[in-house]
């Protein structure tokens, strides 16, 4: 191959499944989940290239995870959501030569690099055969995907449209799409929460704040290329496990062994206080803890000689995780001035500044609210994605 490396170009953070989550029936049996069932997803590349490799994951599966078939393909009118591709660009993927894999419980399979060239912002499709299913209702996923998939049965891996197919708006067992680009293209990985993961924006429109900024340097023809690691959950929190592993737990899963990671922003927080006690004491011990988390973060990210940049906690005044003692808000500052004075951060991405009311600056503004006052909308996450200093990112 050309002088290159590998970079990360598509992630979803892995997690186990919850039963409200699983495949419906009759996809989700007792003990066994997509028996004799094609599954077909579309994800959105952000560094384009020749050459791809996948990466599926078994990190939470109560049982191996047997892959028949996989297969490649560019969608139907380049659409992400859509369960019919191009016929003349479905491509097989192999794995160390073969067309079947095993993925062991907790284990990841990469596979063979394969030839297809989605530019830089299309949008790929990949589709997955299982003809004995996986052994177990522990299944690994990514519920937060504001993407639709597909489910049908028998092995339709190859056609052009599925019949008989179930949506769904979540992905399964996908985890990574690497491109084989030029030396000079790296990774921004992206630790964040359902902020960062797209709760309130358009399911298959790709309009959460990562996908707005990737858009944005693209449009601005940014120097340096940019392959974007989206690695956040709904729910998910720094200190301790919930929706996901703890940020602690799960940081050299989903950055360090990511190929090609130059940069992290980390924006994270808001369910380890929201879900701390509202007493004074116990904010001022979450946020003591968070803070010292950043800096565990920080010292293991630079071990790797990536650059770290902190992003300040948003405000959630009028949501439920607001107290009327305010207790929670003061921890908030607390960590947020840490963030921007410490100088512990490679950088500081002020977002709470980028979305408060300034005649409230406990909320943010209500154009940017999606209705709960915690989550944005679309604009919202616009004026985050505005707020990223494109020159961090050269």
């Amino acid at each position: 191959m050309p002088d290159g490396h590998w970079v990360t170009t598509w992630t979803a953070m892995p997690q186990l499944t919850e039963p409200d989550n699983l495949p419906p029936a009759p996809y989700t049996q007792e003990d066994l989940v997509l028996a004799d069932s094609t599954l077909r997803q579309t994800l959105r590349v952000s560094a384009g290239g020749q050459r791809f490799r996948l990466r599926l994951s078994n990190a939470f599966g109560g049982a191996p995870l047997p892959v028949t078939r996989v297969t490649v393909a560019l969608p139907s009118g380049g659409q992400a959501g859509v369960s019919a591709v191009r016929p003349e660009t479905v491509r097989p993927v192999t794995f160390s030569g073969r067309p079947s894999a095993v993925v062991p419980v907790g284990a990841q399979v990469v596979s063979d690099p394969f030839d297809l060239t989605p530019a830089a912002g299309t949008v790929l499709t990949v589709t997955l055969y299982l003809a004995d299913g996986q052994a177990s209702t522990a299944v690994t996923s990514h519920p937060g995907s504001r993407t639709t998939s597909y489910l049908a049965r028998g092995n339709q891996a190859g056609a052009a449209d599925l019949t008989g197919a179930t949506p769904v708006d979540h992905w399964y067992f996908l985890s990574g799409l690497e491109v084989w680009a030029e030396p000079g293209t790296a990774t921004l990985a992206l630790v964040g929460d359902s902020l960062t993961d797209g709760r309130g924006s358009t399911t298959n429109q790709n309009d959460r704040w990562p996908d707005q900024l990737f858009d944005r340097l693209r449009a601005g023809r940014h120097a340096t290329p940019v392959a974007f690691a989206n690695q956040a959950a709904g729910g998910n929190r720094v200190l301790d496990d919930g929706l996901g592993p703890s940020v602690l737990a799960r940081l050299d899963r989903d950055v360090l062994a990511q190929s090609g990671v130059k940069w992290l922003i980390l924006f994270e927080g808001v369910n380890d206080l929201g879900t701390a006690d509202a007493t004074q004491e116990a904010q001022k011990r979450v946020a003591d803890e968070l803070i010292a988390a950043y800096d565990q973060i920080i010292v293991r990210a630079h071990a790797r000689d990536i650059r770290v940049y902190g992003a300040t906690i948003t405000p959630f005044g009028g949501s439920f995780y607001d107290d009327a003692q305010g207790y929670r808000e003061a921890a908030r500052q607390t960590v947020n001035d840490w963030i921007r004075t410490s100088g512990a951060f490679d950088a500081v991405i002020d977002f709470d500044r980028a979305l408060r009311d300034p005649a409230d600056p406990r909320r943010m503004l209500p154009a940017f609210d999606v209705g709960d006052h915690l989550h944005l909308n679309p604009t919202g996450y616009k004026a985050l994605a505005d707020a990223v200093p494109a020159r961090l990112l050269r």
